[in-house]
């Protein structure tokens, strides 16, 4: 009959353990109405209770710090730190330890330890300590691979590893929407939600346009000379709250043409996210490239360039049309023609020769027009042909006016 040998047992004992900020110690308050059989027992042992606040005992919140029970939870931006102790549970020297740690992800397996050197030897009741960091940056399930080789005093080398495994969580919720302006700008709002289960301190959210845009942030207003945010003074985030943060962006001068007309996709740039969490733990995330769909405005783009916001009924007012030939290689000879409708009136003559429009290049135009109806009213009826192709392009819903009474005073 064949007996196996017993298992050896390693003379080198792994310990890994989470580095993690203490918590603010909770407590449950119990208390009761001054007539209520207690009376005021339950207040009085509140206010002698260390934990509890002095003056706000009824708050669950107290003073007091509690270290960690658990693991805990990793969120997606955070910084993962780790303390490995191999200690030498043996009464003899151990000699070329290596500790080796690394984390293996879905995606690829990375190295954390901070040498790789080996120790020549270890006696008896010492250890070996080392601290690792590690920059989340990939959610799901994370395991971190703990590996330690070492030789006897037999000579006998030695091996064995440790798995610790844990799953990497979404701290936010992003999403975001684009609105394309007649001006080229672009306006991107940004929806911010927090999916964990405690407070965030939002630090930071800003957005890092591409080469082609300037951003202007639209999370502030001006009071006594001062900026204020429109999100108040406290910037917290409470648990599955959801904040909507606004942004400008107006193409550079060198690219103004160009992202006007551009087909296709077009990158707008990525949101930068800096919070923090509990006792000041930073996490960061930023987003992929954002991009949007470019609207398409075919061969002839007509904008307006200049529109007043209030005017009064039946009294000429002034725009400025902006007329750009998209097409990159064909010149185009237009025609101006303006059809009223049953409240815009086109002040002058319609059917005018506005001449060669060569590729890529534009022309500014002034027009008149009153309007004979009170209200918002649609500027509608443009018409441009290009006399080459026999095409027509057709503009209605320009933009819009207020057309108030001339008993009104407009302001300027």
């Amino acid at each position: 009959m064949e007996v196996n040998p017993p298992k050896q047992e390693h003379l080198l004992a792994l310990k890994v353990m989470r580095l993690t900020k203490p918590t603010l110690f909770t407590n449950i308050p119990v208390t009761c109405e001054e007539k209520d059989l207690p009376g005021d027992l339950f207040n009085q042992l509140m206010r002698d209770d260390p934990s509890t606040v002095n003056g706000a005992e009824i708050l669950m919140l107290g003073e007091m710090l509690t270290l960690p029970q658990n693991f805990g939870n990793i969120f997606l931006g955070e910084t993962f730190s780790s303390y490995i102790s191999v200690h030498n549970d043996s009464n003899q020297v151990v000699k070329d330890i290596l500790v080796k740690a690394d984390l293996q992800t879905s995606s690829q397996r990375l190295n954390l330890s901070a040498s790789n050197a080996a120790v020549a030897e270890l006696k008896p009741d010492c250890c070996i300590d080392d601290v690792i960091h590690h920059e989340v940056k990939e959610i799901g399930t994370h395991i971190l691979v703990c590996a330690v080789s070492y030789t006897t005093q037999a000579g006998e080398k030695m091996y064995f590893r440790k798995f610790f495994k844990f799953q990497v969580l979404k701290p936010l919720d992003v999403k975001t929407k684009f609105y394309n302006a007649e001006t080229d700008e672009v306006f991107l709002e940004a929806q911010i939600q927090n999916i964990t289960t405690s407070p965030m301190f939002m630090e930071k959210v800003s957005l890092e346009p591409s080469i082609m845009y300037n951003v202007t942030e639209l999370n502030s207003v001006s009071q006594a000379g001062e900026c204020v945010s429109t999100f108040g003074s406290r910037a917290y985030l409470q648990p599955m709250d959801t904040r909507q943060y606004l942004y400008c962006l107006k193409p550079k001068k060198e690219f103004a043409e160009k992202a006007g007309i551009i087909k296709g996709v077009t990158v707008i740039g990525k949101l930068d996210i800096v919070w923090k969490t509990n006792l000041g733990e930073r996490g960061r995330l930023q987003t992929s490239q954002l991009q949007r769909m470019a609207p398409g405005y075919g061969d002839v783009r007509l904008s307006l360039e200049a529109i007043p916001d209030t005017v009064n009924l039946e009294e000429p007012f002034h725009i400025t049309c902006k007329i750009t030939n998209c097409s990159s290689e064909r010149t185009m000879d237009l025609v101006l023609e303006m059809c009223n409708t049953s409240s815009i009136h086109w002040c002058g003559i319609s059917g005018r020769q506005l001449g060669k429009l060569h590729p890529s290049s534009s022309l500014c135009l002034a027009l008149t027009l009153l309007s004979s109806v009170q209200g918002l009213q649609s500027i509608s009826g443009l018409r441009l042909t290009d006399t080459f192709l026999k095409r027509t392009y057709e503009y209605d819903d320009i933009a819009q006016v207020c057309v108030v009474s001339s008993a009104i005073q407009v302001e300027s």
